[in-house]
């Protein structure tokens, strides 16, 4: 399919007001293989940890075959969506499926019982306030695409949750020849991870994002020892990079720090060689993410301190956690949470200081892009972790009632994520990104991804 066609078939997505929750998810499913039982099947392929029914997805019967699987962190809806229109589009449009000549196998919702936590916000109001308040994130050991075995050096992992594991059935049958791994970020713009250098889909990318008036992500990468392809394209990278990054940085043990296991496309390659792609694109941005004028600042610097925030704002809510964790008694999700985030949070930081006093990069001046993100992005990811502490208090109030503690500590953490969230909401200064504009990106780079796979 050339650029044209693929504009034509993005054009068509609907102009999404919400994402859709799991139940709904799964009505959608089931009504479109009731209406187009000739091309379409439905195959459960496990279950959750609380006993959901996981179901893949099968549509037409191409030589080639392609796994897309949305919901692998449960607060990145975005690829649900996207799955709900190609779901729709590959079984209603008969010259598409041709023209792609693909099996499709896709998984809508991978984690279930993460996504539900999740909910609270799928139907707006997408404040970031709103958005953080009903914010669920797993610790590493609980994602689905961070716990495939894996035996590396000294990390041995071999407890795979039964979400992945149904996902590990599914790589194993279908030995895909193109994998997609549906997440999002949440702050700045969009980005691509793909597993080998394909210069040709460079421009596709670029031109793809910037028809829907979006910006590409130019400021700091998501960690610092990933490969750059090109400006917001990324070699796709695994534990093993993980790993040797903070033996390196932190001269210790990764496996000591390390609690969870490898990814999806590094278990695919047990069983054959696929192209990968994952679209990283936000809820939010600002202008400012894609500016590559110099700004006032080194770029060591500026991340310098927007590590020390970090500390500072992490070691804050250890002293909260600390105040309260041993009359806890409430099993929750959260819980796990908030205790990795303080457990690993100062392994990272000290990573990355090491990592800054070493990079010659680090000595040049910051991009304005660059700056922002070190200085102002940051600081909204730190939402989250106080978010679910709050959640996390709720969830031990509503089970054995007030306490003058429970009421503090509680008091306390909802001032100052208050006090963050008028802070970020003028420095920031972010347009939320409408849904439409947002699932035909991660439509469009499927099908230039699937078309690229088919002449590989």
């Amino acid at each position: 399919m050339n650029f044209d066609e693929i504009s034509n078939i993005i054009n068509d997505v609907p102009d999404y007001k919400a994402f859709l929750t799991v139940a709904e998810l799964r009505e959608s499913s089931h009504r479109l293989v009731k209406k187009y039982p000739a091309v379409t099947e439905i195959l459960p392929v496990g279950k959750s940890r609380q006993g959901e029914s996981i179901e893949v997805i099968e549509i037409g019967n191409g030589a080639k075959r392609a796994l897309l699987f949305a919901l692998p962190h449960p607060n990145e809806p975005i690829g649900s969506m996207m799955l709900e229109y190609l779901s729709l589009r590959l079984a209603e449009d008969n010259a598409l499926r041709s023209s792609l000549g693909y099996t499709w196998y896709l998984v809508k919702c991978i984690d279930p019982d993460g996504t539900r936590l999740n909910e609270g916000w799928f139907k707006g109001p997408f404040s970031i306030e709103n958005y953080a308040r009903h914010h669920y994130r797993p610790p590493s050991f609980q994602q689905v695409e961070w716990t495939f075995p894996v035996d590396y050096k000294t990390l041995h992992f071999h407890n795979p949750l039964p979400e992945t594991q149904a996902l590990m059935v599914l790589i194993e049958r279908v030995k895909p020849d193109f994998i997609f791994s549906l997440h999002n970020s949440s702050f700045g713009g969009a980005y691509f991870y793909i597993t080998e250098e394909s210069t040709s889909l460079y421009e596709h990318f670029y031109k793809l994002v910037e028809s829907q008036d979006l910006p590409l992500h130019l400021g700091e990468p998501e960690v610092p020892y990933i490969p750059r392809y090109a400006d917001a394209i990324f070699k796709m990278t695994g534990i093993r990079e993980e790993y040797d990054y903070l033996g390196q940085q932190t001269n210790s043990d990764p496996a000591e720090f390390i609690k969870g296991g490898t990814d999806s496309f590094d278990y695919t390659l047990r069983f054959c060689n696929p192209f990968g792609l994952v679209c990283e694109l936000p809820y939010y941005y600002n202008p400012a993410i894609h500016n590559t004028s110099p700004s006032d600042t080194v770029r060591g610097d500026a991340i310098l301190r927007g590590v020390a925030q970090d500390r500072e704002d992490f070691n804050l809510l250890q002293e909260q956690y600390n105040g309260i964790k041993d009359t806890l008694t409430v099993s929750s999700p959260f819980r796990d949470s908030v205790e990795e985030t303080l457990r690993t949070y100062e392994h990272w930081l000290s990573a990355e200081e090491n990592w800054v006093r070493k990079e010659p990069e680090a000595t040049k001046m910051a991009t304005i892009a660059e700056k922002f993100d070190s200085l102002v992005v940051r600081r909204f990811y730190h939402l989250f972790p106080l978010g679910m502490f709050i959640r996390l208090l709720k969830a031990q109030m509503l089970e054995t009632g007030e306490t003058a503690l429970l009421t503090s500590i509680y008091e306390t953490a909802e001032l100052e994520f208050q006090k963050r969230i008028i802070e970020l909401e003028a420095d920031l200064d972010y347009n939320i990104i409408p849904i439409q504009k947002l699932v035909r990106v991660q439509l469009g780079s499927a099908l230039l991804a699937a078309t690229h796979v088919a002449g590989r």
